[in-house]
């Protein structure tokens, strides 16, 4: 690799890398737009990555790939490579729209990728540190415990609703303490059903076990930290969905706008406009779907203790709004009122009523924010 004798500086090279699971495809040009080097990795090792890129100096390749399930395994190995100067990641959604092929190729793809990042064509995702990667896989493997209990515990009640003259012990809680102990004394007529039934309370205790790690884990991890004492000031945000929040956000300066978080996490609807006529269809799918559960999980709790976000709910559904569709304007508002929490540095406050305000009444705010 030849230096630019006139700037004294390395001539920097585009590589476009289409990332599989076991083996990438690797695609080099220049800033002219000529070929270098291309040609395949197998296994995606960091030798195998370090012998493709030995003959470049050091910091003169921009290497970008696309977004897929274990990009961070690649990302982060790429960054151990001496001449790889950064590493950009490609949302792949956007880039097949720029560079849709007829013929579609691994070594076309790779082709494409350095060719878009050399004209600076790459619609590019946020890559999140290391750390926050692993915090972020930490609770989202939580959410998808709790998950698999509600499942099990609506097979539970199929069980039980199958029984005829039933006596269930009154417990407050069918799953607590003494209501495990009440289902594990029953008795249900069929024994296959009694043999389902003794699995799935297993399975129930297991997985709870399994909740309560990944929530020992979390624990501590935001001590101290002011975001995430802001955002619990929130009606409707506990201690787990605001880690989740937190963490799926990564960062709230990286977006420019509350409108840009709204997007980032699918609470805005699509919209077409054409001819003066503008119309709006369903909500964003390509979004971050963790972080919109989140939302919408704090503004079910949110529209039964804040008269405010319930004003909000019960004003949509007066207006015709389906209660999916009224909670996510409730979740929709949440995630503005995060936004200017987040970056102001001030907690949610309610605003008391007016005098010309009845509590209770529907589209009445009963309370605001001081960030939103």
């Amino acid at each position: 690799m030849k230096k630019n004798t006139q700037s004294n500086s390395i001539v920097m090279l585009f590589a476009g890398i289409d990332y599989h699971k076991r083996y990438s495809v690797i695609h080099v040009m220049d800033a002219s737009g000529s070929t270098v080097k291309k040609g395949r990795v197998e296994p995606n090792s960091l030798g195998g990555f370090a012998g493709f890129f030995a003959e470049f100096p050091k910091g003169s390749v921009r290497a970008v790939f696309e977004s897929s399930m274990n990009w961070g395994y690649l990302y982060d190995l790429l960054h151990e490579i001496e001449a790889v100067a950064d590493v950009t990641l490609s949302d792949p959604y956007k880039t097949r729209i720029i560079a849709e092929a007829k013929v579609k190729t691994d070594k076309i793809d790779a082709h494409w990728l350095a060719f878009l990042h050399r004209g600076g064509l790459i619609a590019e995702v946020h890559a999140s540190s290391p750390e926050a990667r692993h915090l972020k896989e930490l609770l989202r493997q939580r959410c998808f415990f709790v998950r698999q209990r509600i499942a099990i515990r609506n097979r539970v009640h199929f069980l039980l609703g199958t029984q005829r003259n039933l006596e269930m012990p009154q417990v407050s809680d069918l799953f607590g303490k003494k209501g495990m102990e009440a289902l594990r004394k029953l008795r249900l007529d069929e024994p296959h059903r009694q043999l389902m039934l003794q699995q799935d309370l297993d399975l129930l205790k297991e997985i709870q076990a399994r909740v309560k790690e990944d929530e020992a884990a979390v624990a501590g991890r935001f001590e101290g930290d002011e975001a995430y004492a802001l955002l619990l000031s929130i009606p409707g945000i506990g201690p787990i969905l605001g880690a989740v929040i937190l963490s799926e956000i990564d960062g709230i300066r990286r977006f420019r706008a509350a409108k840009k978080l709204l997007g980032y996490a699918g609470l805005v609807p699509t919209t077409s406009s054409s001819g003066g006529k503008t119309y709006h269809g369903k909500m964003i799918r390509s979004c971050n779907r963790w972080l919109k559960w989140a939302f919408v999980e704090a503004a079910w709790v949110a529209v039964g203790c804040s008269a405010y976000f319930g004003g909000i709910y019960r004003k949509a559904r007066d207006r015709g709004k389906g209660a999916n569709t009224a909670i996510t304007i409730v979740a929709s508002r949440m995630a503005t009122i995060t936004y200017q929490v987040l970056t102001e540095h001030r907690a949610y406050e309610p605003f008391p009523p007016k005098a010309n305000e009845i509590p209770g009444r529907p589209g009445c705010c009963m309370a605001g924010t001081r960030g939103g």
